[in-house]
Parts: structure tokens; sequence; C-alpha cells
């Protein structure tokens, strides 16, 4: 049942005065439901609730929030068709594409409650006393990583599953033993409630404290502002657009206390086509990206939204290649009225800047939907106009024509932080281009070889992030069971009594977990 409430622990509260009903982009109406905006009242009371929950939530044993996040996956599975239905009104994608986010939702859940089970994601090391050491007596000093508080997450527009409330925001947060509040995105505020809904039945299951999760609603900035600047939240995370993460960023670092925000903010994502794969395998590569910057309407922050390509004897075939296959592609439906109007506007521009030609513009049809387009500049008239940079969000990508691999170079040198960077190449061929390869490593977090980076595998291995405007920390991933080292921070205990410790550090290691023991690695 969708109630169009806050939900601040386990009781619901509409106080605000301020109202909005979700938009659905399919039939272009309002949907029924009125969604009620939180106050400050209501944000400073979740928080309340939260800061209350943390004092016996961080102590929770990884078997304990394991089994809480696989009941979360249980609620999520009964009632995946009533959410995955909300879920094609309010954002227009399929029910097949929603579905497969669901899975994805549900095992990367299940990813994080084994991660927790087994413990060692805790990084627990030991350097035990010797107190005869020469000179100086040497103290017993052990540490591991220990959860930091409330943690605000703001839903995703593109992935009203996978990336916002039950997303791995939220979940690795609490798997890292950290009360949760999200602030729902307002494109999707139906589904957002009946997600929000398993997590909180999942928590009664659990006997977890209230607060432990609460859901906030906000169609405006305000909201947001007021989750991130209340005393009581120690990080952030966000996945969006560069304006918005960065105002975020900015807000927390005014604070009396800054604290982190984990920004996921958009990228170029450029392929670099080299010459041996672009004349062996013209229409196959061509083929692979006009897909992947087609797929869900180009709403993907992996999008391909640049290829790098140098000039061979079949240059033209590649580009008729991609323009054909543009051709091809349908109008698809957007995300909402904001996402397709900032496309259009950016398209327009692109269309009116005289040293960019348009090579293929599908017909704009009915709308909020996305229509196909492919560019192509020159390598020198990229690298003199930085907005060329810019992400546009959508079916769109830029094919930049090199002379040579000093100018694929000086492209590589000029780009900013890139969430992945991908090369189609011969194995030989990458051989003879490290310098190339090594430059762009030091721009990304992902590199690629032959594969498009849509697709996102969720693994251990996976690295989300990469270097400003990317990300705003490109240390960390948002995907992966590295995203949990975002929400803890490291605590030594020093002469500590061995009773008194952590399960984790005791010296008879009850859990079994791998440790650094005075430097070797035991379990």
């Amino acid at each position: 049942m969708i109630t169009g409430k806050n939900l601040i622990g386990y009781s619901e509260s509409a106080k605000g005065t301020n109202t909005f009903c979700a938009f659905s982009p399919l039939n272009l109406k309002e949907l029924d439901e009125v969604f009620t905006e939180t106050d400050k009242a209501e944000v400073e009371l979740a928080f309340e609730k939260a800061d209350a929950a943390f004092k016996e939530y961080r102590l929770w044993s990884g078997s304990r929030k394991s089994s809480f996040l696989n009941k979360i996956t249980e609620h999520l599975e009964s009632n995946r068709k009533h959410i995955t239905a909300r879920a094609v009104l309010e954002t227009g994608l399929t029910e097949a594409r929603l579905n497969n986010e669901m899975n994805r939702t549900i095992n990367q859940i299940k990813m994080f409650a084994a991660l927790v089970l087994e413990g060692s994601w805790v990084e627990a090391s030991i350097d035990r006393a010797v107190p005869d050491r020469p000179g100086t007596p040497k103290p017993d000093i052990r540490k591991m990583l220990r959860p930091l508080g409330p943690v605000v997450v703001f839903g995703a527009s593109n992935f009203p599953l996978a990336f916002s409330v039950a997303g791995g925001d939220t979940t690795s947060a609490l798997a890292a033993g950290n009360p949760v509040l999200v602030k729902a995105h307002p494109s999707h505020p139906g589904t957002s409630e009946l997600v929000a809904r398993t997590i909180l039945a999942a928590a009664r299951e659990s006997d977890a404290p209230e607060g432990v999760f609460s859901m906030l609603v906000g169609k405006g900035f305000d909201s947001g502002q007021m989750m991130v600047k209340n005393p009581h939240a120690k990080a952030v995370a966000f996945t969006g657009s560069l304006a918005g993460g960065k105002a975020l960023y900015d807000l927390a670092q005014q604070r009396e206390e800054p604290i982190p925000v984990f920004a996921e903010m958009g990228s170029l994502n450029p392929i670099f086509v080299m010459r041996d794969k672009q004349e062996s395998e013209t229409s196959a590569i061509a083929g692979m990206i006009a897909s992947s910057v087609n797929m869900g309407a180009g709403q993907f922050c992996t999008k391909p939204g640049l290829v790098i390509m140098e000039e061979t004897p079949k240059s033209n075939d590649f580009v008729d290649y991609l323009r054909n296959e543009f051709s091809s592609m349908e109008n698809q439906v957007m995300l909402n009225e904001g996402i397709s109007s900032r496309y259009n506007e950016s398209i327009n521009y692109l269309a009116n800047y005289s040293n960019v030609e348009i090579l293929y513009s599908a017909k704009d049809g009915e709308k909020l939907r996305g229509r196909p387009v492919i560019a192509v500049a020159s390598a020198q008239d990229f690298i003199s106009n930085p907005s060329l940079q810019y992400e546009v969000f959508g079916p769109y990508t830029l094919v930049v024509r090199c002379s040579n691999k000093n100018e694929m170079k000086e492209i590589a040198s000029s780009l900013a932080g890139q969430l992945s960077v991908t090369f189609f190449a011969g194995d030989r061929e990458m051989a003879d281009n490290c310098d190339l390869v090594n430059l762009l490593e030091d721009k990304t977090g992902r590199l690629i070889f032959n594969e498009v980076p849509t697709g996102l595998e969720v693994c251990s291995s996976t690295q989300h992030g990469g270097p400003f405007p990317a990300t705003t920390d490109s240390r960390f991933t948002s995907v992966g069971t590295g995203a949990i080292k975002r929400f803890v921070r490291p605590v030594a205990y020093q002469n500590w009594p061995d009773n008194l410790l952590p399960a984790e550090l005791r010296d008879d290691n009850p859990l079994s977990i791998w440790r650094l023991d005075d430097n070797q690695w035991h379990m």
C-alpha cells in the first residue's frame, strides 16, 4: 500500500505542507497518490531515532546483520510484482528491465550478507606486545574497521531499485553497521515507498532498533539539504548529476563537522578504437557501440558518450556503420521531464555548434522520448572546446577523428576523470601503446578491453568510481563488496584487555576470520 507518507523508523508521518504526485512518462499523466514532503521536525526526529539505533546496531554481529539483509531479499522477492509494476508506471522502464534490476538488487544484498557473515572484511590486524624489546617496549596494538554512524542515501533516477532505496549504498551501509536514512527520488516515490516497507518489515522481524532505517520524501532541494546538514549524519552517498553531487559535497564541507560525500556523478566513458580492430572488425564494433549508447535510452552512468578513433583507410566505413546502426534505433522513453528537457537542450546546442557535425539525429517524436543522435568532430576541435567534454545524459555519442596517435594522446591528456575507459584493439597493438594506457589509467577507475562499458558486473573486483568529476573520491567504489569501506573507519585498541576486545580481535579468533597477525595472514 502506498500512503505518500514519510517512514520514520517504524512510524509514518505527513506533517509537511508541501505535496506532489508522481508523474508517469508512459502516459504523461500524474498518478493518483499524493506524497507529503518532509519538514524540519520530521528530519530531526528521523536522525534522533537513527542516532539512538546506532548505539545498538553498531554492535550487531556479522551473522545477525547477515540474517537481517537476507530477510530484506525475501520481502523484495515476495513483493516483486507489485514493486516492478509500480516502477514501470513511474519510470517508463520495461518490466523485463526492472525484473533484471530486481535480480541485481537481491543478488547484491545477498553478496553483502555473505560478506559480513564470513567477517574478514573488517581487516583485523594484530601487532602483539614485545615487552622486552631492546630500547622501548612494544605495546599490543590491534586494529579493525568500525561503522561511522547514520548514513544519508540519495536514490538515483535511472536505477529505481539497484541504486535507490534498497540499492548498493543502503545495503553496504547497513552491512557495515550503520543506520540509513534514504531521500526517496521524486521520479519514483511510490516505488521507493514500497521498497522501503520491505526493509522495515525485515527490520521488525530481525528485532532491529527503531531508526535503523527511515525514508524521507521531498521533491525539491530543501529536504536533502536538511539531511546533509543534520549533525547526526556521518556520511552521504549520492548517484546523479555533477551539479547535484558537487552541491551536496560543498554543503557537507561547510558543516561544523565536515563529513564525506561519496558522489558518483557521471562520465563520458570514452572508447578508443585502435587501428587494427577498426579495420578487422568494423561492423561488429560499430554495432556494439551503438547498442551500448542506446541501451535504456542512454540513461546509464556507464554509457559511452565519446568514441576516439585514429584515421585509417576504413575510418569512413566505420563511421558509416555507426550512423546506420543509430538510424535503426527507436526513440525510447526517458525517465522524467527534467532529463528529457536537458537532453534536448544539449542536442540543440551541438546542432548549432559550427565545428560539430550531426551525422544522424532521429526525428523528435512523442514527448519524453529520447531520439538517438550521433555527432562527429576533429581532434583539435574537441581539445579546444571543453564544453564537448560535458556529459550528455541520453542516447547520444560524439565520434572524434584523430589524424594520428599523437592526437589520441592529446585527447587522453585533456580528459577529466572517468568511470571507465575502453580500448578496442588487438593484443600486440595494446602492447605497442602502453604509454596511452598508462596515461588513461590515471584518468579512470576501470580499464576495459574489447567490451563495452555498460553491463557493470557486481562482484568483489569491480571498481565503479574514478577521479573527479566522475566521483568525489576515486579511492572508493559504489558497486561491489568494496563499497562497504565508504562507511567505516579504522579503530586501534592499544593494550586492551582481551575479554573486552571486539570478537574479531581476540586472541582465540572466535569468528575464525582471516587476520594479519604479526604481519602474517592467519585464520
